[in-house]
């Protein structure tokens, strides 16, 4: 079987609201706030809403940049990503003025010095924009001066946190046969043995009788669109520009339509069940990806009939 590491990434915007955008204005400035609900605590980080009345809460307050861990536990080895590339204690941390714990990390040194009901203090990153990444860590409690507040920040309505997964994934029986014959220019689907549907990429089971898809199918590398989208949105990491047509594409012989770039012709002119073939990259690039197949193209053969795909859209 076949395995590779595969990473997923986006870059996540959000509008914050009237109450973290007056939460991530106060760390540009170097300044932390909680917010007091209806039964006096106050929350840090704040809370949009009151968690016994459930009402929005307006009232902000300014808490401590130093506060007390209140449990923890310790990281030896540090993930890509996280706030330090050595290792660090993850903290509850109350900080002074708050009744409740912010989650962060702590830069003690070494295991040794982490415990709980320590002081500690915030290390502000050197260039605060508006983040809650403003808060580089926190750090033991010293004698030496805290930090300043800083100049008072343009308000902050939007912050874009990057989210990153990687992880190994490893393949079925069924899928590394799949990818071994693009390798070699092949397109292999399964067929089920109970009711005769031929599903490519392969599946373990035939989703529609339950049973094991056990025998091997050649397709060709042609097929019918049998719907699509316009991609006119431009984003990070596109590779082609748009505009541009994404379809699902019934292979001949398939009984399960499978997504893929149409081009070759303008994005106005791709219509449902227009007949395309699979433009294979050149064979020194080929490996065991579905990437062998860079696109489908227009094949120039009369469209098919919609009672031939009706069952696939």
């Amino acid at each position: 079987m076949l395995s590779a590491p595969m990473e997923i990434g986006f870059d996540y915007t959000r509008s914050l609201g009237p109450v973290l955008s007056r939460f991530m204005t106060a760390l540009a400035e170097r300044r932390i706030l909680g917010c007091r609900g209806s039964d006096g605590r106050v929350h840090a980080p704040p809370l949009e809403y009151d968690p016994v009345t459930y009402a929005p809460l307006t009232e902000l307050v300014e808490v401590g940049p130093a506060g007390t861990v209140v449990t923890w536990t310790w990281l030896d080895r540090p993930l890509d990503g996280q706030p330090l590339d050595r290792p660090f204690g993850w903290a509850l941390i109350r900080l002074d003025g708050a009744d409740t714990a912010m989650l962060h990390a702590v830069d003690a040194g070494s295991k040794d010095r982490m415990r709980t009901g320590m002081r500690v203090r915030v290390r502000w990153a050197p260039e605060p924009v508006g983040h809650i990444r403003d808060i580089a860590c926190f750090e033991p409690l010293t004698d030496s001066p805290p930090t300043l507040p800083g100049p008072t920040a343009e308000p902050v309505t939007m912050v874009t946190t990057p989210i990153h997964l990687r992880y190994r994934h490893t393949t079925s029986t069924e899928e590394s046969r799949y990818l071994r014959g693009l390798a070699e220019g092949k397109v292999i689907g399964q067929r089920c043995p109970s009711c005769g549907k031929v599903y490519v990429p392969p599946r373990g089971a035939c989703p529609t009788c339950g049973v094991p898809t056990v025998d091997d199918v050649e397709l060709p590398d042609r097929g019918t669109v049998t719907t699509f989208c316009v991609v006119n949105v431009p984003f990070p990491g596109q590779r082609i520009p748009p505009p541009y047509v994404v379809a699902y594409v019934l292979l001949d012989g398939a009984d399960i339509p499978f997504q893929h770039l149409i081009l070759g012709c303008r994005p106005d002119e791709v219509r449902m069940g227009m007949r395309v073939a699979a433009v294979w990259r050149p064979r020194e690039q080929w490996g065991t990806t579905p990437q062998n197949i860079d696109h489908f193209q227009p094949s120039g053969e009369p469209d098919a009939p919609f009672n031939s795909y009706a069952q696939h859209l």
